[in-house]
């Protein structure tokens, strides 16, 4: 590929997409505990993958994929949770193929994440490193590459994270640019960890992201208008980053709204643009000269109005939830069962506890958008009655190793 950087250009631009699709739970009432029913409405899950295939992935990787052959400065870079790639794998494979080929363009780079899309982080131990490691052994094996940059899941981030993720050997991050964390810096430089010299950070200009993300359907979101934001942009604030999530085009903006002729219409536009370049994060890591350290002690995330971690741990219901599943790990590391950990770190996804929140206003009308549940006390009640089966199933399973464990050291005695 060509070099991604114009000769006089003065800006850089990385544009980052979230890939991602919960295995979504089936009903699971009070009696079906103990009857040995399915956790997964799989059903389910394909009949919305099949629809988000037809309307966004396909359609817009194709889109994507012909404006970097005809614009090969074009930079465009994505995270797919494991989840996504396994019902990828299962229901949609022509999607993998598609991304595939966007990945053999060498203008694509894609992004280590947790497996599971999780909440990992917040756990005791590894369980964190080990999903992150699970996630890159997967993106070796559908596009054979070794990412370089990490994003937690939503964005999730403070120092101790920055720190684990730089422990894996990942040479960057991407976390939201809020203003609590930038004491009146931009967001609009490369930041590096303040222990982690190594670690650099990139902040995503949350604003820009979501004047595409929510704000486009009103109507107040031209190509020409974000270009003149993008034009107004102080020299010295070398680098902008927007971050949001794939299905914004087709699935949450409709074809009929023009969102996939203001995507195409806005990368052509940036790929004429003087004054502006487009990077991928290992990149700029590369080209770009980092501008300070950032201090972030507390969790940060891009979700709801407070960008913190109360969009899945801000009431009782998502707290008991989140630490009803977390408990059950030192018993399964005892068991040792592959099938059982799977199915426990998809009980972890984050999206299950999100659908629990009982946030008003605009924050909650995004989750009620999202969930596929009538209110959040019927999600907590579905997944505690799903984790109640899944309990006693180790309960059981765990009995039963005690019990061969007794009679072989018997047998050993006698």
């Amino acid at each position: 590929m060509n070099s991604p950087v114009k000769p006089n250009a003065t800006h850089s631009l990385m544009l980052y997409f979230q890939v991602h699709q919960p295995r979504r739970l089936r009903s699971f009432q009070f009696f079906d505990i103990g009857s040995g029913a399915e956790y997964f409405d799989d059903e389910l899950n394909e009949q919305i993958l099949s629809r988000i295939t037809r309307e966004c992935y396909i359609p817009t990787n194709k889109l994507l994929l012909n404006l970097i052959r005809k614009h090969p400065g074009l930079r465009i870079t994505f995270s797919i949770s494991g989840t996504t790639i396994e019902q990828f794998e299962q229901f949609a494979p022509e999607v993998l193929l598609s991304f595939r080929d966007l990945a053999e363009t060498g203008a694509v780079e894609f992004l280590a994440e947790t497996y599971y899309h999780s909440l990992s982080c917040l756990f005791p131990g590894i369980e964190f490193e080990l999903q992150a490691m699970r996630h890159v052994q997967k993106l070796k094996e559908h596009f054979k590459i070794e990412p370089q940059v990490f994003r937690n899941t939503e964005l999730i981030y403070n120092n101790d994270i920055g720190t684990r993720v730089c422990a894996l050997g990942f040479k960057g991050i991407i976390t939201d640019g809020i203003e609590r964390i930038l004491f009146n810096r931009t967001p609009h430089h490369l930041y590096s960890h303040p222990s982690e010299e190594d670690l650099k950070i990139f902040l995503r200009n949350y604003r820009l992201s979501d004047d595409i993300a929510f704000r486009f359907s009103s109507g107040e979101v031209t190509v020409e208008k974000y270009m003149s934001w993008l034009s107004q942009m102080p020299d010295d604030e070398r680098l902008v980053n927007l971050a949001l999530d794939y299905e914004t085009f087709g699935e949450h903006k409709k074809s009929n709204t023009g969102i996939f002729k203001f995507l195409e219409e806005l990368l052509v536009a940036i790929a004429n643009h003087p004054r502006y370049s487009m990077l991928t994060p290992s990149e700029g890591i590369e080209l770009l000269n980092t501008h300070s350290q950032l201090f972030v002690p507390n969790y940060i995330s891009w979700a709801d109005s407070e960008r913190d971690l109360s969009a899945w741990l801000g009431n009782d219901m998502q707290r008991d939830a989140f630490d009803s599943v977390k408990k059950l790990e030192k018993n399964l590391e005892i068991i040792n069962d592959s099938d059982l950990m799977h199915t426990w770190r998809h009980l972890q996804t984050s999206d299950h506890f999100y659908y629990m929140a009982t946030k008003k206003e605009d924050d909650g009308g995004v989750h009620a958008y999202f969930s596929p549940y009538c209110s959040p006390y019927e999600a907590f009640i579905n997944y505690m009655n799903v984790l109640s089966d899944f309990s006693l199933k180790i309960k059981n399973r765990l009995s039963t190793s005690r019990r061969r464990r007794v009679r072989r050291s018997y047998q050993i005695i006698q």
